[in-house]
């Protein structure tokens, strides 16, 4: 399994990474924005996206609706420190499948991954 770690903060997308304690990831690949994400997302085709939401050039609401749109299997857990209810409410509507809110612990991140591997809509605890 492949996972696409979305975030404009290289903290954010190494912390993300050092993270992971999920056995069936195999490949991290990481995006910077959401336009180096689109095509990353459609180079490799990852089955799993860890997606900011304020970024440059292309936000994560907008690449996600995209990314849905040429995959509708893909899995996205929205990370983001953009807290309020409609933010998440839209993001789930344009597709995603959870909402974490920075910052978050690595047990939390995994558990939400984990969900949504296995098949759990939400990814949120």
């Amino acid at each position: 399994m492949k996972i696409l770690i979305v975030d404009d903060s290289m903290f954010i997308r190494n912390r993300i990474e050092r993270s992971l304690a999920i056995g069936e990831i195999k490949e991290v690949l990481t995006a910077r924005n959401g336009r180096d994400a689109l095509a990353k997302f459609h180079t490799y085709q990852p089955e799993l996206v860890t997606m900011d939401i304020t970024m440059p050039e292309v936000d994560g609401i907008e690449c996600t609706e995209r990314m849905v749109q040429a995959n509708s299997a893909v899995k996205i857990l929205i990370v983001s420190a953009v807290a309020d209810k409609a933010t998440a409410i839209m993001a789930l509507k344009k597709g995603a499948n959870g909402f974490l809110i920075k910052p978050f612990e690595e047990t939390e991140l995994n558990d939400a991954l984990n969900r949504l591997i296995k098949g759990n809509r939400r990814g949120r605890k």
